[in-house]
């Protein structure tokens, strides 16, 4: 059976943005209630008095200190590439076979960028401008569901054991969402972390990264 702090303590779980507020002791109480009131008596069906969700706020505990800054100071290089164009197909029976295709013809060319990654219904290639017409040829006759040119990417070298590292992806996304930067595409893999952006938010971007570093 919901409660008023059971309901108030789920609404929060699941807004980490209030959540880390409220670990910092950022938002007024009083305020929240007001804002959390309607959905509280949506979910309860009945009205609900701010006092009541004042105190079930009172009585919540957020997660402290879960992520700390020297993780994030830790953080290697980060690398700035321009030019990119991510184009989207669905799974064939032939698309790992043009896949390869295009791998082997790139295999000897330095400097070019290429990536490859696959869910259960889709399969996305990521390339240089360079490439772009290159995988146009080998995937014409594969179901193209978008393309995306003119996108760069952010690629950050991860701290040691980030794997174990609570919060670190969400930092980062807070970061670039409090400043009102979408991101197109991420890929990261045991020790790089890779963001694609629109090109008109790259520097911003970069620069709200760099600053992780040096805070």
């Amino acid at each position: 059976m919901n409660t008023i702090t059971s309901c108030v303590h789920g609404m929060l779980r699941h807004q980490p943005f209030l959540d880390d507020a409220l670990s910092k002791d950022l938002l007024n109480f009083s305020a929240l209630a007001e804002h959390l009131q309607p959905e509280v008596e949506k979910i309860l069906r009945k009205p609900v008095k701010q006092g009541s969700i004042i105190m079930a706020l009172r009585r919540y505990s957020p997660q402290r200190n879960l992520l700390k800054n020297a993780n994030l100071r830790e953080m290697g290089d980060i690398v700035v590439r321009s030019g990119i164009t991510e184009f989207t197909y669905l799974n064939s029976n032939t698309l790992l076979g043009n896949q390869a295709m295009l791998m082997n013809s790139v295999k000897d060319q330095i400097g070019v960028y290429l990536n490859y990654s696959s869910t259960y219904q889709e399969s996305n290639i990521l390339v240089s401008t360079d490439l772009k017409e290159r995988v146009e040829d080998f995937f014409k006759d594969e179901t193209l569901v978008s393309v995306k040119s003119e996108l760069s990417s952010i690629t950050i070298a991860l701290p040691k054991n980030s794997s174990k590292t609570v919060g670190l992806y969400f930092y980062i996304f807070k970061l670039l969402a409090y400043e009102g930067i979408p991101v197109f595409e991420m890929i990261s893999t045991s020790n790089y972390f890779a963001l694609f952006l629109e090109k008109e938010y790259i520097n911003q971007a970069f620069l709200l990264l760099n600053e992780i570093k040096i805070s």
